[in-house]
């Protein structure tokens, strides 16, 4: 899908533009943004701007080089960011901000949140109008980092509701409690995937914020303003990138704890199969004792024979508990 939103006043205005022709709105465009698009709008938006479209493929390269580059007069730069963030399965998706002629052409293949946020927001009278494509790309960046901070938010309250979980469970039943304790795991991998999502689109955004701030073209007074939002929205990924790192180390801590946890219940499961084999060989060994088939065996013809077998062997398993018990191993 191919839109482009062109400066009226103080207010963009969207428009749907017809690939098969170009309508003068095409030219006066602020901002053109690629959704899914097809090779007919890419065709499109090259052809107005005289640029080539980053491809999918082109866009998923990891490398800062391919990502971090000018040519033809044109910016391209690419971060990586979220999207289905508030969902069970969060991904990450690659979105190209390419920049000419103060006009920005976006292109995604997802639709992130902070996006339809900022459609909505440009659109609307504003004192501080979006006046080129440089100033949409930062408000694009503005929203994003805002729906990141919400996000690690959200996680960080999360997190310290699993850590209650772990450190406060009066569950008495052994068997329930590994079972909670297990589920304490699953959600702390998600948190921890989450976290890694968006640490790494705060660190793309950093990267671009850097990158960008080395260009020298338009008005001196203009890029001074332009540089220090851009240092703003620099300072602010890393704060955030700080506090995600803080965040994901809690993560682990609670990881290990939980593991632990289950050590425990498992090693007093397995105590107790200890001290019941400890405590029933002493009896057993009686047992076997007066089950020897020997012709000698004088309590064999006691008439208190029997009860005398039951009493030691009574005795034989009470006193290695006991023993436990004064210990304090049980």
């Amino acid at each position: 899908m191919l839109r482009a939103y062109v400066r009226e006043d103080d207010r963009l205005v969207a428009t749907d533009l017809d690939v098969t022709s170009v309508p003068p709105e095409a030219e006066r465009a602020v901002w053109y943004n690629l959704t899914n698009p097809t090779k007919a709008e890419d065709q499109f938006v090259e052809s107005c701007l005289g640029i080539d479209i980053p491809t999918r493929a082109e866009m998923d390269d990891i490398e800062p080089s391919a990502r971090l580059y000018s040519e033809d007069g044109a910016e391209f730069m690419t971060i990586t960011a979220l999207s289905n963030a508030d969902t069970e399965e969060p991904q990450k998706t690659p979105i190209s901000f390419v920049l000419r002629n103060n006009q920005l052409v976006t292109v995604r293949y997802a639709d992130p949140r902070p996006f339809r946020l900022f459609e909505r927001l440009c659109t609307r009278p504003t004192a501080n109008p979006y006046t080129s494509g440089e100033k949409v790309m930062l408000g694009l960046l503005e929203a994003i980092i805002d729906r990141l901070a919400q996000l690690l938010e959200t996680t960080g309250d999360e997190i310290d509701q699993i850590s209650r979980e772990v450190f406060r469970n009066k569950t008495r039943n052994v068997t329930r409690k590994a079972r909670d304790l297990q589920e304490i795991i699953e959600r702390i991998g998600k948190k921890g995937d989450v976290l890694s999502l968006a640490r790494e689109s705060l660190v793309s955004i950093g990267r671009l914020s850097s990158f960008h701030q080395t260009s020298d073209r338009g008005d001196p007074r203009m890029l001074k303003e332009l540089r220090q939002e851009l240092k703003v929205l620099q300072r602010d990924a890393a704060a955030l990138s700080d506090h995600a790192a803080f965040l994901n180390t809690k993560i682990n801590f609670l990881l290990d704890a939980t593991l632990g946890l289950i050590n425990l219940e498992q090693n007093k499961i397995i105590k107790i199969f200890s001290v019941a084999a400890v405590v029933f060989l002493p009896p057993t060994l009686v047992a076997s004792i007066y089950g020897m088939n020997f012709d000698f065996m004088p309590e064999l013809h006691w008439t208190v024979g029997y009860p005398f077998a039951l009493g030691l062997m009574i005795l034989a398993a009470l006193l290695p508990y006991l023993f436990f018990k004064r210990k304090g191993w049980l």
